[in-house]
């Protein structure tokens, strides 16, 4: 302590002189003002002084109580050498001081932390001395606690160029700013609920440490992992207990974490991880390993344990990517491979995963644009009876040719169809178009055959599809001996109760309802009693092979027996030659359909056929 701060400590009548020249500042002024009037006007110019001065004094009262109604704005006066004058009720609530313990201290010793206590002193010195401002702006100034607190502080000054300055510090609390930017800063970077880094995190901070493998020749893998039916359980269990599985995963994942790795929640259900310093195909091994084995415990939910699993996708740096986006999207290519093989599945990243989803994204893009530009159209294959060769229905099947490029296969666009959601549109047209062919094939008389028409279970996802088929037979005067529908054992099983309402009324209405692809679908044929249909259509799969495997031959044999037995048309689909004909002949096969036959044919070439020209034996494609 200074002898000059030791004189002021002991002085109280010092630090009261020095509050009564804030108070008082101007009022001593214009008294000294008034002394050198004339005596003649002495009497009005000492009212005129004790009006002002009663203004002064009411204005400063009104400025105190402002000052006291601030509840976040702390204001501190003090005089040129720093000590305290002034504390108002913000300044103890934002600093902790009361008034009393306030009053009379240093004010480095109250709210400048110790690593600005030299630069303000010096600022406070030259502001004196030699005029320079404080310049206003944020700063962390010390709580009584030794908390700092976060201030946008501004400094004003009273009795400027005297002997006695009167200095005041003006503080605005932005604790609640700061804490507000931090958790939007912290939301922005953050996953809420598992504290981990989100995905636009995770890619920095996994560019980062990829320019750290180039550097020292390191590889690197990511996984992408996806939980199994995640969805089943925050519908079963609610979305608390969901959340529980994901907090207790993260958990496990950050135990098997080394210190260099990196583990990310990138959406709901899907983490990200990357592990630096994997280079041999065992090491990669041995990390996917590690990521499976956090499953092995069951996940105890809502009081029982819960066995969960999840898909994984892998890719390699830098085999499969040089930038973290590339090596995330390679992984989420092959994670999403993964998920069609089956709960649990892991696949490694190949490189024709990826062109064959920009090749299926392309044809989505043009799929909308082919229906518009009648790029699709119909073609008829005829089923024949076994036993005459006679053609008795058309199975209507839709072909793709583009305006430019070649024909694409419907077992390449039809799943696109259902995955984008036009195959509601695409079945629609199928059906006016194979109306519209039946009505024209009827005029020009050919009155035998029946078109059948394939139904995607995705069409009967909307519940007004059949009824729209019903429409369109009426509305193009059909009858239900003109057009049939196939669908396959998985729709009829996944079907609700008011799609098999609707195959109800179709099927007493006498349209034929066939069962397509029969055998491939669901094992327990109690079903065949239950719905609605009339006949059977045993897949190809089974066909090609009979003549050789006696398995295959005793499903075929078992199936035309059972359809028989329920009353039901059998008909075999991918005959293509005389061995697998003879042998349907002799289980009494109903109707053959395949190669060896005829081929699927554009409708011009059908009229042909059923006008009596019967093309030459040319070699059936497919």
């Amino acid at each position: 302590m200074t002898a000059s701060d030791s004189r002021h400590h002991r002085d109280p009548e010092r630090l009261k002189k020095n509050r009564r020249r804030f108070s008082g500042a101007l009022v001593l002024k214009m008294s000294k003002t008034s002394s050198t009037h004339g005596s003649d006007s002495h009497d009005a110019d000492r009212e005129e002084v004790e009006l002002v001065r009663r203004q002064y004094l009411e204005s400063e009262q009104r400025f105190r109580a402002l000052l006291e109604s601030l509840p976040k704005v702390a204001v501190q006066g003090y005089d040129r050498d720093r000590r305290v004058i002034y504390w108002n009720e913000g300044s103890t609530r934002l600093y902790g001081y009361t008034a009393e313990e306030a009053l009379g201290q240093l004010l480095e010793n109250l709210i400048i932390p110790a690593f600005m206590r030299d630069e303000m002193i010096q600022a406070h010195a030259a502001w004196i001395n030699e005029g320079v401002d404080i310049p206003p702006g944020e700063l962390e100034l010390k709580h009584k606690t030794g908390e700092l607190v976060s201030v946008f502080s501004q400094h004003l000054m009273l009795n400027e160029h005297t002997d006695s300055p009167l200095m005041f510090c003006v503080d605005v609390d932005l604790s609640d700013q700061k804490r507000a930017h931090r958790d939007l800063e912290f939301a922005t970077r953050f996953d809420s609920l598992t504290h981990l880094p989100n995905r636009q995190t995770f890619e920095v901070d996994l560019d980062s440490l990829l320019d750290s493998c180039r550097r020292q020749g390191n590889g690197l893998a990511t996984i992408y992992l996806d939980i199994d039916h995640f969805a089943d359980i925050n519908d079963a269990l609610g979305y608390d207990q969901g959340d529980r599985l994901l907090v207790e995963l993260t958990r496990r994942l950050r135990e098997c974490q080394r210190v260099t790795d990196l583990v990310s929640r990138v959406s709901s259900d899907e983490f990200v991880l990357a592990f630096p310093g994997v280079h041999l195909d065992p090491d990669v091994r041995r990390v996917v390993r590690h990521v499976q084995n956090v499953f092995r415990e069951p996940f105890v939910l809502d009081g029982r344990e819960h066995h969960v699993t999840a898909c994984l996708g892998v890719t390699l740096f830098p085999e499969n990517g040089e930038s973290s986006r590339e090596l995330i999207r390679n992984a989420d290519v092959a994670k999403n491979r993964a998920k069609l093989e089956g709960r649990g599945a892991v696949r490694f990243f190949q490189q024709k995963l990826h062109d064959e989803l920009v090749r299926q994204h392309d044809l989505s893009a043009r799929l909308e644009e082919a229906l518009d530009n009648g790029e699709f159209s119909l073609h008829y294959q005829p089923q024949v009876s076994a036993a005459s060769g006679r053609i008795e229905n058309l199975e209507a099947l839709i072909r793709w040719e583009p305006a430019e490029g070649p024909t694409i296969s419907p077992g390449e666009f039809i799943p696109l169809a259902e995955r984008s959601g036009l195959i509601h549109r695409l079945g629609e047209w199928v059906i006016e178009e194979a109306c519209r062919q039946q009505v024209e094939w009827r005029a020009k008389g050919f009155h035998e055959h029946r078109i059948d028409i394939n139904v995607s279970g995705r069409q009967l996802v909307r519940p007004d599809a059949l009824k729209n088929f019903e429409d369109s037979l009426q509305r193009h005067g059909l009858g239900p001996r003109d057009i049939g529908i196939e669908l396959t054992e998985n729709v009829l099983i996944e079907a609700d109760e008011t799609v098999l309402e609707d195959l109800r009324r179709l099927y007493h209405r006498g349209i034929r309802i066939a069962i397509d692809d029969f055998g491939t679908g669901y094992s327990s044929l109690s079903y065949l009693k239950h719905f609605p249909v009339t006949a059977l259509k045993i897949d190809r799969s089974f066909i090609h092979d009979a003549p050789t495997q006696p398995k295959d031959r005793a499903i075929m044999e078992g199936a035309i027996f059972i359809g028989h037995r329920l009353g039901l048309e059998v008909v075999a689909e991918g005959v293509e030659n005389a061995e697998q004909l003879s042998l349907l002949l002799e289980m009494h096969c109903d109707l053959v359909q395949g190669f060896f036959f005829y081929r699927p044919m554009p409708a011009k070439e059908i009229e042909r056929l059923l006008g009596g020209f019967v093309p030459g034996n040319e070699e059936p494609s497919s």
